[in-house]
């Protein structure tokens, strides 16, 4: 009796330390910045002019991101990137975004790149914000014209932005319900829910959004399940669209490029953002 009290004395005192783990370490659990850090390139390498931009939160950090015109423009995007690596990670996607004659803006949230500071849930929002205020109050480019896009973290971060703002269109792509939802599904002998001091509740945010919704999730997403991009869905207010990709967390937008690019074409041409003939930011 006594050898077993001890053994489950032993597994109590563990899965304390565990829990303790997750609370007061969850942050290094979300955001890898140092992914691949710096390993990417420019838009140069793949043939785009581009500006680099810093800018300045409202808590006074600097940010860094990069501006790349559109000869074209039918649109400007906001692009809010994932929780690993920074922005010369995503070249692929900025390639996409501008053969749909999409400006894009794509920036590093604090702690990533060469943006200043430590990563932290409010901070992200701050500087989301920061971001849509520079391309509003410096570039002068009408909110009507503004697309926010965000893809998995990113798409709770650019819920987020459009709720509080009036941007062209919103459209999210392998987004979660929330933090604690999806850690749920993942480690589900903890008390997660109890834990989380992050949150990213995608879903309350996208109840406040009140421009047209594109929400794209893979069937093989093979971090974040199907299911949560079918309940933003359902929260989401018309008008809204849904559409299912194949391919994996980080590769859907290239395994289903040709859907990818014809949904966002329609998307964008449906929400009056048709291609100019001419013209450029």
């Amino acid at each position: 009796m006594k050898t077993i009290l001890s053994f489950v004395s032993f597994l109590l005192l563990g899965y304390g330390l565990l829990v303790g783990l997750v609370y007061f370490f969850q942050s290094r659990m979300i955001y890898f910045s140092n992914v691949g850090a710096g390993s990417g390139g420019t838009p140069a390498d793949v043939g785009l002019a581009y500006d680099d931009v810093i800018f300045e939160t409202a808590d006074s950090l600097r940010l860094h991101g990069w501006y790349i015109p559109a000869e074209k423009s039918r649109a400007v995007m906001l692009f809010m990137h994932g929780n690993a690596g920074n922005i010369t990670h995503r070249l692929d996607s900025i390639s996409l975004f501008h053969d749909l004659g999409l400006s894009v803006f794509i920036f590093d949230y604090r702690g990533y790149g060469e943006s200043e500071g430590k990563t932290d849930e409010q901070g992200t929002y701050r500087d989301a914000e920061a971001a849509w205020h520079y391309l509003v109050e410096e570039r002068g480019i009408e909110p009507e014209r503004v697309v926010i896009f965000g893809r998995s973290l990113g798409a709770s971060i650019a819920a987020w932005l459009a709720a509080h703002n009036n941007p062209a269109v919103l459209i999210i792509e392998a987004a979660f319900t929330s933090v604690p939802d999806l850690a749920a599904g993942l480690y589900w002998y903890l008390p997660v829910r109890l834990l989380a001091r992050i949150r990213y509740d995608t879903r309350s945010y996208v109840t406040r959004v009140s421009s047209p919704t594109l929400i794209l999730h893979s069937a093989d997403d093979e971090i974040i399940p199907l299911a949560h991009g079918e309940r933003l869905f359902a929260s989401a207010n018309q008008p809204k669209v849904f559409v299912t990709l194949r391919g994996g967390h980080n590769d859907a937008f290239l395994v289903s490029r040709n859907l990818y690019v014809e949904t966002l074409d329609a998307f964008l041409a449906n929400a009056g953002l048709r291609r100019q003939p001419s013209g450029a930011d």
